[in-house]
């Protein structure tokens, strides 16, 4: 009798099913090296508190820079937006003008019109009153020659309205690369403090300390030298007086933080100066804000240009333009009143307010102080006024 059992399956041991176990095999002792390495290989050291110091101070010097060029950004599409509004309204008033021509002009197709462009002699056969026509016809030819300069002066303000609209179409374009301009700047600054907060924000409490101290400690070399600076021009100073050279008024003033006096340029100069010395101290302590001009916050060049605006002086907005005003200085002539620039890239400007000291807006998350000029490595120094 047939048997009804199904056959048995049979388990397959071709080459085929080999092969994929042994890649399979092969697959995973992969994975598990390659698990072994990644684990094995060496971590990058963690930066030393100097190291961070280091590379937080200079995104914040970055950062200057990329606000100075913000500044000049800003500044530019301010001058361009104004000279926009200038173009517009003057196309607007040419347009006017240009309706008045086609009016005049209106006028005179009229009078055409009423004549009919009728033969003289018919015109005085037809007339009821011959002086009449006399009238209106002497009229006429002077109505002629006014035509004539109606045209003209209609193409005239047609041909103006044209180029106006076309300089504005120009300045509008030019506005708009200023603007993006403007944004990639801010943008850069926005990346740079960015950046600088995510590095501190990865100390400990004791790294901050240490952090804290290291920044004492370079304020504090700062200051012995500004000390030592200043003792060295009062000794100078001295040393002039007895060899009988007198007092030197303004300069001496500028390292010992007294009196400049000296002549009558020199002495409007230092009432200047010291309005705008007045004003910048008023500020102290209150913060430092990229792009800013106060009242309320400031960066460096919104400071010292918002310090000498009270003073009657107009100085630019940045600091690249800044140092090209006024009269350049050694910085063993520096008086109060006069700004000082730091860093070859000229990214950071101070007021100096006289032994070896400045007020100035250092950067984000500190405010305005009073601080040695040697916290920094110095440009050049100008006396605006």
């Amino acid at each position: 009798m047939a048997s009804h059992r199904k056959p048995r399956t049979r388990v397959l041991t071709t080459s085929g099913s080999r092969t994929a176990a042994g890649l399979t095999t092969a697959a995973l002792a992969s994975v598990t090296l390659l698990s072994q390495s990644a684990q094995a290989a060496p971590k990058a050291p963690k930066p030393s508190i100097e190291e961070v110091k280091q590379k937080v101070d200079g995104l914040y010097r970055q950062a200057e820079v990329a606000t100075q060029k913000y500044n000049a950004a800003k500044e530019h599409v301010d001058h361009q937006r104004a000279t926009v509004n200038h173009l517009l309204d003057a196309a607007a008033k040419r347009a006017e003008k240009m309706n008045e021509s086609r009016r005049e002009l209106g006028t005179f197709a009229s009078a055409q019109y009423r004549t009919g462009g009728m033969n003289p002699t018919a015109q005085l056969m037809l007339a009821k009153d011959p002086q009449d026509f006399f009238d209106r016809t002497h009229l006429m030819e002077r109505l002629t020659g006014r035509q004539k300069q109606a045209v003209t002066d209609y193409q005239a303000q047609a041909a103006q309205a044209a180029r106006q609209r076309a300089e504005a179409a120009r300045s509008l374009d030019r506005l708009q690369d200023t603007k993006t301009s403007l944004q990639q700047s801010k943008e850069s600054v926005q990346n740079k403090l960015a950046e600088a907060r995510q590095l501190l924000s990865r100390l400990t409490a004791q790294e901050k300390a240490r952090l804290a101290q290291l920044e004492r400690e370079r304020e504090a070399a700062a200051k012995r030298r500004a000390e030592e600076e200043a003792r060295k021009q009062q000794e100078r100073e001295r040393q002039r007086q007895q060899d009988g050279g007198g007092s030197t008024g303004g300069q001496t003033g500028g390292q010992t933080g007294g009196q400049t006096g000296g002549d009558s340029t020199g002495g409007s100069q230092s009432t200047q100066a010291e309005k705008a010395l007045a004003f910048a101290r008023a500020q102290i302590g209150k913060p430092y804000v990229w792009g800013a001009t106060g009242p309320s916050s400031y960066d460096c060049s919104g400071l010292t240009q918002a310090a000498w605006k009270a003073a009657g002086v107009d100085l630019p907005r940045t600091t690249w333009d800044q140092v090209k005003v006024g009269e350049r200085v050694a910085t063993k002539d520096l008086q109060p009143g006069d700004l000082v620039f730091f860093y070859d890239d000229i990214s950071h400007v101070g007021m100096y307010i006289g032994n070896g000291k400045m007020i100035h807006a250092p950067h984000p998350g500190a405010n305005v102080r009073e601080e040695s000029i040697y916290y920094m490595p110095i440009y050049g120094s100008v006396r605006p006024g």
